[in-house]
């Protein structure tokens, strides 16, 4: 005779305690050691469980280490991803634009900022935070603020490269590669402005008097 009395108001399903293991490799629970929660055999989940996720009870998913929602369809990252970043996988981020790091939390600027630039969070976009002396999106543009004039190009800060026939600091002054005579000035390449009563490409005619 058998020692189990059966009882009809027990439903059908086989329900095991805590002393079933649960197999799972991603489960928090070691492999081979019983979780604590009641464990239907029988037990249907409609969509299945994602991810390594146990159907422990009608529609009612136990998650791996790593996943949560109702059917473990969702990766958990922990910390929680950062700067509006998705968990892609456990610990794995999708960042946006402009951020970067294990949990995006990192600013990141496209290509880098230069000459000494910091990169920093905008307004929620990432931009080269530049010395006052630099500007450009990536700092890569010299300020001079005497200007550079007559066509030169500021190379570096207060430095301008001024094209042939001028010099100066802000390429303000003209070169004659001869001298203006009689008190003549320089005013553009090779181009002498006289005093009265002189002329000439150099100044060196008087003026005779009638």
């Amino acid at each position: 005779m058998s020692r189990f009395v059966h009882k009809p108001a027990v439903p059908l399903a086989i329900f095991l305690l805590a002393a079933v293991g649960v197999c799972s490799g991603g489960s928090d629970a070691p492999r081979g050691v019983a979780v604590g929660f009641v464990f239907d055999l029988q037990a249907k989940c409609d969509p299945p469980c994602k991810h390594g996720g146990v159907c422990i009870r009608n529609n009612t998913c136990h998650c791996s280490k790593g996943y949560e929602g109702e059917t473990c369809q969702y990766a958990n990252c922990f910390p929680k991803c950062k700067n509006g970043g998705a968990c892609l996988r456990p610990g794995k981020c999708r960042c946006q634009p402009g951020y970067g790091g294990r949990y995006c939390h990192t600013v990141s600027c496209a290509g880098g900022c230069w000459n000494g630039g910091e990169c920093n969070a905008v307004n929620g976009e990432a931009k080269c935070i530049c010395p006052s002396s630099w500007s450009g999106s990536k700092c890569q543009n010299a300020i001079c603020p005497q200007g550079c004039r007559n066509g030169g190009i500021c190379v570096a800060p207060g430095i301008c490269s001024c094209p042939e026939g001028w010099l100066g600091g802000a390429c303000h002054n003209a070169v004659c590669s001869q001298p203006c005579l009689n008190g003549g000035k320089c005013i553009s390449p090779n181009k002498c402005r006289c005093r009265p009563p002189f002329s000439g490409p150099r100044c060196e005619e008087r003026k005779k008097s009638h």
